[in-house]
C-alpha cells in the first residue's frame, strides 16, 4: 500500500481534494470557450473518460461570459484558467467556477492577487497557484539562472503568502516543468514544505507516445513515494486520451477502483498456439464496449496460460484447436478457437453480473480434464518448444564459472 503524504483538505465543488481523499483526474478543454454547446460537449466526453474535475480557459470576456452558461450545466467541477487579467478571475468566480489556477508567473501584483483571493474565499472556491518552467517570474529566472526547481518552488511559496496574508487557506499547488528529473525534484522540494494539496503533472509533455511516458515517469514517481493529490496529462492530443491515461494510471497504482476493462496478455512464445497479439486486440476490442471493471487474460497457450494468468478474474488460453476459459485460474469452458473471443465476451457478462462464485459453481464439470489433456498433448507434439531445458543448462554453467 502507498502510505500518502498528510495534507489540508479542501473542496473543487462536490470533489475532495487532499485529506486522505481520493486522487482525482483532471483535463482540460480545448475548445473555445465562448462556443457553449462544442465545450460541454467535449466536457462531458472527459467525464466519460474518467475525468473528476475539468479546467477552461477563461482568456478574455467573452470566455467569461461563456463559463457562466457552462458551469451550471457541467457534469463535474470547473476550473477557470486565469492568465494576465485579474479581472478575468473576478469574472469567473461571478460565473460561478468552482475553482481558479492562477499563474504566479503572470498575474504579479500582490493587491490584484489578493483582491481575487478575497473574492475566491467569500465564495469557498479554491484556487490553484500553477507555478509552471515555461512562464517563470523573471525576477526568479535573473535569480536562479534558469528554471530550477529552487526557483519554481520560491514562486509558489511567495503566491502562497500573498494568499495567506488575507487569511485564504484552499489552496493546492503545482510547480510542472517538461523535464521529468526537474519535475519529480520540484514537487519533493515543495512537499516538504508546506502541507497543501499538490496537482501534479508534466508540462507541455507533448504528443503520444512520448509524452505518455514523460508523464507516467514523472506523475507515477511521486504518487508511489505519497506525494500527489490530483494529476493530469499534458498531451498534445485529444484531451480525452488525457483522462484515460490519468484514470488508468491510478488504477494500475491501486490508488483507485478500476472502473473499466484491464486486459493482460502474454507475450507469446514458441508455444503458443493462436496469434496473441490479434486475439488480444480483438477481445480489447470488443470488451472496452461493455465497459466492465474486470481483469481479463488472453494467454497463447493452455499449458501456463490459466496458472499464469490465476489472478485475473476470467481469461482464455488456446490449446490444439480450443480455447480454455478460465476463471481465478480455473477451467470451466472449453470451446472452439474461432469462438474464444465471442465466447470470452459472453462469460465476462455472465460474470459481472451472477458473480464469480456462481460461474464457478456452473462450470463444466470436464473442463478441468480437458485442458490438462489438452496440455499434456500440447507438450508431447511440441516437446521443449522453448527450450528451458537447454536454457537453464547453459544459464547454470555460466553462473558456475563451468
Amino acid at each position: 500500500m502507498i502510505e500518502r503524504r498528510k495534507t489540508r483538505a479542501l473542496m473543487v465543488g462536490s470533489v475532495p481534494v487532499g485529506g486522505g481523499a481520493p486522487v482525482s483526474v483532471q483535463s482540460m478543454t480545448t475548445t473555445k470557450t465562448a462556443d457553449v454547446d462544442g465545450t460541454l460537449a467535449q466536457v462531458y466526453a472527459l467525464k466519460g473518460a474518467g475525468a473528476d474535475i475539468v479546467r477552461i480557459t477563461c482568456n478574455d470576456a467573452e470566455a467569461a461570459a461563456g463559463l457562466a452558461e457552462i458551469v451550471p450545466r457541467s457534469p463535474v467541477p470547473i476550473i477557470a484558467d486565469i492568465h494576465f487579467q485579474y479581472r478575468l478571475a473576478l469574472a469567473a468566480l461571478e460565473a460561478g467556477v468552482q475553482g481558479l489556477r492562477l499563474n504566479p508567473g503572470n498575474i504579479r501584483n500582490p493587491v490584484h492577487i489578493k483582491e481575487v483571493a478575497i473574492a475566491a474565499g467569500e465564495r469557498g472556491v479554491p484556487i490553484r497557484v500553477g507555478v509552471n518552467a515555461g512562464s517563470l517570474d523573471k525576477d526568479l529566472l535573473e535569480k536562479h539562472g534558469a528554471p530550477v526547481p529552487a526557483a519554481l518552488v520560491e514562486s509558489a511559496l511567495h503566491e502562497i503568502r500573498l494568499l495567506e496574508e488575507v487569511d485564504f487557506h484552499d489552496i493546492k499547488i503545482s510547480v510542472k516543468h517538461s523535464h521529468v528529473p526537474s519535475m519529480v525534484e520540484s514537487y519533493r522540494l515543495l512537499a516538504d514544505r508546506i502541507d497543501y494539496p499538490l496537482h501534479l503533472g508534466v508540462t507541455e509533455a507533448g504528443p503520444p507516445p512520448s509524452g505518455l511516458m514523460k508523464s507516467v515517469a514523472g506523475i507515477a514517481t511521486l504518487l508511489l513515494e505519497g506525494i500527489g493529490d490530483t494529476i493530469r496529462f499534458s498531451l498534445t492530443a485529444n484531451p480525452v486520451e488525457e483522462a484515460e491515461a490519468g484514470r488508468k494510471l491510478l488504477e494500475q497504482l491501486g490508488l483507485r477502483e478500476r472502473a473499466g476493462l484491464d486486459l493482460i496478455a502474454c507475450p507469446s512464445c514458441g508455444r503458443a498456439e493462436i496469434d496473441v497479439m490479434a486475439v488480444a486486440a480483438e477481445a480489447q476490442r470488443v470488451l472496452e464496449a461493455e465497459k466492465l471493471p474486470i481483469q481479463v487474460a488472453v494467454m497463447g497457450c493452455v499449458v501456463n496460460g490459466p496458472g499464469e494468468a490465476r489472478e485475473a478474474d476470467i481469461g482464455i488460453a488456446a490449446g490444439r484447436g480450443k480455447g480454455h476459459l478460465f476463471i481465478k485460474g480455473s477451467v470451466v469452458r472449453v470451446v472452439p478457437e474461432s469462438e474464444m473471443v465471442e465466447a470470452l465476451l459472453d462469460e465476462a457478462r455472465r460474470l459481472a453480473s451472477e458473480g464469480v462464485e456462481a460461474r464457478l459453481a456452473a462450470a463444466d464439470s470436464t473442463a478441468e480434464q480437458m485442458a490438462e489433456e489438452a496440455a499434456a498433448e500440447l507438450l508431447a507434439v511440441q516437446g521443449d518448444a522453448d527450450h528451458v531445458a537447454e536454457r537453464r543448462a547453459r544459464v547454470t554453467r555460466i553462473a558456475r564459472g563451468e
